[in-house]
């Protein structure tokens, strides 16, 4: 994968990472990654935070599958991890998922594999 990006496995084909700027998406397609997920909600942190639509053209930019599926930080619930469960089985892998820190995502793609 990659040495620069802040990535963390979490499962097969399948990692995490914290806040990508538009400017990784290029870096993540030369690793390897084929498709990217936001988890997200835009401004969350305030208006210096990218937003979804940059790092979507972005990653299209780069020959990536993109989708944005944003969620709460302190509660991602039954229909949220479902979505995700779609997503693990329909995208390209390897898969990017971030989010603030990685944690959500990472909790997110647990859930979504025990379904």
């Amino acid at each position: 994968m990659s040495n620069t990006l802040p990535i963390r496995p979490v499962a097969d084909d399948v990692c995490v990472a914290p806040q990508l700027q538009p400017e990784a998406m290029a870096e993540a397609a030369r690793a390897g990654f084929r498709s990217v997920v936001n988890n997200r909600p835009d401004f969350e942190e305030g208006p210096h935070q990218p937003t979804n639509a940059s790092i979507e053209a972005a990653a299209k930019a780069a020959g990536l599958q993109y989708r944005y599926l944003p969620v709460s930080g302190a509660y991602q619930s039954p229909e949220e991890i479902a979505a995700f469960a779609r997503l693990l089985k329909e995208l390209p892998r390897p898969i990017l998922a971030f989010c603030r820190s990685g944690a959500r995502s990472t909790r997110l793609i647990v859930a979504a594999s025990a379904l």
